[in-house]
């Protein structure tokens, strides 16, 4: 199968990447070192930076007001909600998530991490790798986040003392790699002082490696589509039934995974009927062949009975379907999540009625540990649950497909998010293997 070359390896690339860190390690000052430095943030912005600083006592501009936009943030000095800030540089464009570091807000990091091809976990030099550090490298390991930088800062603080780095570098690294994380790079670094930030440090000569920006623009983020396997979640049916158009019947929506080609044998599921690819569509043009993340309208050469929320997959690498999910959640709602539950489960554009039959452990992210049958999951928890669908629903594991390995559970009767799901078997297998609990009152729910 022939290569294809989506993204050129220039300015057009785009890297989302989310940062992490503990409460007071510098993150939101990175983060607006990383604006000021590379000349992202406009003069305005600037200039409300230096007169909150001014205001608060300061005589440098505290950068960190760049990114905590929130009033409670700034008066508190942390960061709560998830800011998202877009940038570029002439090798690369990002998108910024910067994530809060509070245990409670551990929700927050997993909605920034969820599409994050990289992520910055800061550890401030004096304290090393503490608890809350391993939280954001288990959840970095849990989304499958394929790239992790550890931004040791505050080096001004520890007079830039190598070992100091070294010691740090290596803790985390082998708590990292020992949950999967594919890449690691560690970076010593000083926000406040923009040292190794944007520019080189003129106090580490010992150090070799990259700056965070110069990372972030050589990072390889763009991955051949072939090596994927083709899914395309139907989103709207056209049927013009024009003069012009009068037979025409295309299926439109955004390629999840994979390449689609013209002469392709394809299933579209839940039903299993097939067919063959006989146009594709995109930007009004006729292709022969598209791939991930393009949006397109897809012709078959069949007029099957194919509606929203449908997947066409190649027949050949096409997901097998299931009423019976097993996978691991991280709530976010406020109200708890409990065995017997009714809800509604989002997979790519496909909404189905079901149950939650069964929460076999919730993760303690300190040790990895699992408690076994805690019976109902709360805000910021992350464990182990059984659904039942009332429609069959083809999900790839997470581990294979992070976009169709995906789903949410929302309440049926106000549309509020309560999980976010991650289908198939997390970093560390659930030690509770009971049989699913019977549900409560199924009326009107019975499948």
């Amino acid at each position: 199968m022939s290569t294809i070359n989506t993204v050129d390896a220039g300015a057009t690339s785009l890297l989302r990447f989310a940062t992490a860190g503990s409460v007071d390690d510098g993150k939101s000052t990175l983060v607006g070192r990383l604006l000021h430095d590379s000349k992202s943030v406009l003069a305005d912005q600037l200039e409300a930076v230096e007169h909150a600083s001014r205001n608060r006592g300061q005589e440098a501009p505290d950068l960190a007001l760049l990114t905590d936009g929130l009033r409670a943030e700034r008066e508190q000095g942390i960061t709560i909600d998830v800011a998202y800030r877009y940038f570029a540089t002439p090798r690369r464009r990002f998108i910024l998530a910067d994530t809060p570091g509070h245990v409670q807000y551990t929700r927050n990091m997993v909605t920034g991490a969820s599409t994050a091809e990289l992520a910055v976990v800061l550890v401030d030099a004096r304290n090393g790798v503490v608890e809350q550090t391993r939280r954001h490298a288990a959840v970095a390991a849990l989304l499958r986040v394929p790239h992790v930088v550890l931004a040791v800062n505050k080096m001004d603080l520890v007079d830039y003392a190598e070992p100091v780095f070294a010691t740090i570098a290596e803790e985390f690294t082998t708590y990292a790699a020992s949950l999967g994380v594919p890449e690691i790079t560690a970076i010593p670094i000083s926000a406040l002082a923009g040292d190794n930030v944007v520019t080189a440090s003129a106090h580490m000569d010992w150090y070799g490696g990259p700056t965070v920006l110069e990372h972030l623009e050589t990072v390889p983020v763009v991955a051949d589509p072939s090596d994927d396997p083709g899914r395309f979640p139907v989103q709207y049916v056209i049927r013009p039934q024009t003069a012009e158009h009068p037979d025409y019947r295309g299926y439109a929506g955004q390629i999840a995974s994979g390449v689609l080609r013209v002469g392709d044998a394809v299933t579209v599921l839940p039903s299993g009927r097939t067919s063959t690819i006989e146009a594709i569509d995109a930007l009004g043009q006729a292709v022969d062949v598209a791939w991930a993340p393009q949006s397109v309208t897809v012709r078959l050469t069949d007029d099957l009975d194919i509606s929203r929320g449908d997947l066409i997959a190649p027949t050949a690498t096409a997901p097998s379907v299931s009423q019976d999910i097993e996978a691991t959640i991280c709530h976010v709602a406020d109200r708890p999540l409990t065995v017997g539950q009714r809800v509604l489960l989002k997979h790519t554009t496909r909404t189905v009625k079901a149950i939650v039959k069964d929460i076999p452990s919730r993760l303690t992210l300190d040790d990895l540990s699992q408690h076994p049958a805690p019976g109902e999951l709360v805000a910021n928890d992350i464990g182990r649950i059984v659904v039942r669908t009332a429609e069959p629903l083809a999900l790839d594991a997470y581990a294979d497909s992070r976009r169709t390995g995906s789903f949410l559970l929302i309440d049926p009767a106000d549309g509020t998010t309560l999980t976010a799901g991650m289908a198939g078997t997390a970093f560390a297998e659930a030690v509770a293997d009971a049989a699913p609990a019977d549900a409560a009152d199924d009326e009107g729910w019975d499948f």
